[in-house]
């Protein structure tokens, strides 16, 4: 017998947080699945991306709804617009960016779940619907997080030059 139960949520519903620049809506949250995954509803304005980083312990994966990603994981790079499907295993770094000029809408899934722990630790309650206001991230309380969150930030958002050595 189970003692995970069903869910059902119309649209819109889940606890919604502005998280370094998007909209994080948890539609599964990890006591909901049994630990198995977080399922997120993920928006982003054009050319949001965040660090390049790489998760230690998850699996991290999107289905995009609207907009277009420009996605690198390791040596590989892709384009994925709607209906397109990325798969990032852990270990790996990556990075992406919102490569079309209107915001992307996508699936996040990451496995096993607790990345929505991640979102709460950096991120604040929504204050209403849509995107927040642009700023720039507390990029200490940023690597702090992610440290906690087994999570490495391993150099600057796709787009952003890096310095010469």
């Amino acid at each position: 017998m189970s003692l995970v139960r069903g869910q059902h949520l119309v649209d819109g519903a889940g606890e919604a947080w502005w998280f370094l620049g998007t909209r994080m809506t948890v539609k599964a949250e990890t006591a909901r699945t049994a630990g198995a995954y977080t399922l997120l509803e993920f928006a982003a304005p054009a050319g949001f991306g965040p660090p390049r980083h790489v998760h230690k312990v998850e699996d991290e994966a999107f289905l995009v709804l609207d907009g277009d990603l420009r996605v690198e994981c390791g040596d590989d790079v892709w384009e994925v617009g709607p209906g397109g499907f990325v798969f990032l295993p852990r270990a790996v770094p990556h990075a992406f960016v919102v490569s079309s000029a209107e915001p992307v809408r996508a699936l996040q899934i990451t496995s096993p779940g607790g990345f929505e722990q991640f979102v709460a630790a950096v991120g604040t309650p929504a204050a209403g619907p849509g995107l927040p206001v642009p700023s720039l991230p507390d990029v200490p309380r940023l690597a702090a997080a992610a440290s906690r969150f087994d999570t490495e930030i391993t150099g600057p958002p796709l787009g952003v030059p890096t310095p010469r050595g």
